[in-house]
């Protein structure tokens, strides 16, 4: 209960930061504010922010920011194109244009792939060691010699497939 009072006259008072409102004067001042965002640049999800893009203006912004209290008809293009800089960041076009951040995710992936490549290929080579000889064709073909002589498995397996008076397989 104490704390949901202190809280609220916190936020009363401008203890902790008020978020501002945008005002008939202008934009609201950017000290003592608690911005909702980290960033306070126009996004998609949030295209209005509360303080502009440009705070901190020039002569010539400021003259330019003075000439915009009058009447746009009398603007440029170019001067339009300049005070929607001021405020915002960038143009929706400019928010959805699609960036080339997957080339270099791809670049990276791929290089990964070859590195993790060459590293299995210099293990084969470097460190494992050869082939054993159990695996070579000649102790193969001695291993099926010696299953056959001792006659193992002869009802379903190896032996029940070989004919032992002709010393072939079966067909």
């Amino acid at each position: 209960m104490l704390s949901r009072a202190a809280w609220s006259l916190l936020i009363r008072t401008g203890g902790l930061g008020t978020r501002g409102a945008h005002s008939p004067r202008g934009t609201a001042s950017s000290q003592r504010r608690m911005s909702p965002y980290v960033d306070c640049y126009a996004q998609r999800s949030y295209p209005m922010p509360d303080e502009p893009f440009c705070t901190e203006l020039t002569e010539e912004q400021r003259a330019l920011k003075e000439k915009e209290k009058g009447s746009w008809a009398q603007l440029s293009q170019a001067e339009k194109v300049a005070l929607y800089r001021l405020q915002f960041h960038e143009t929706f076009a400019e928010m959805n244009h699609r960036s080339n951040e997957w080339k270099t995710v791809m670049g990276c992936v791929f290089f990964f792939i070859g590195f993790t490549a060459l590293v299995i290929w210099w293990q084969r080579v470097y460190v494992f060691p050869e082939k054993v000889i159990t695996l070579t064709e000649e102790r193969k073909a001695q291993q099926l010699q010696r299953l056959l002589d001792m006659k193992s498995n002869p009802i379903q397996g190896l032996a029940a497939h070989w004919d032992y008076e002709k010393k072939e397989w079966k067909k």
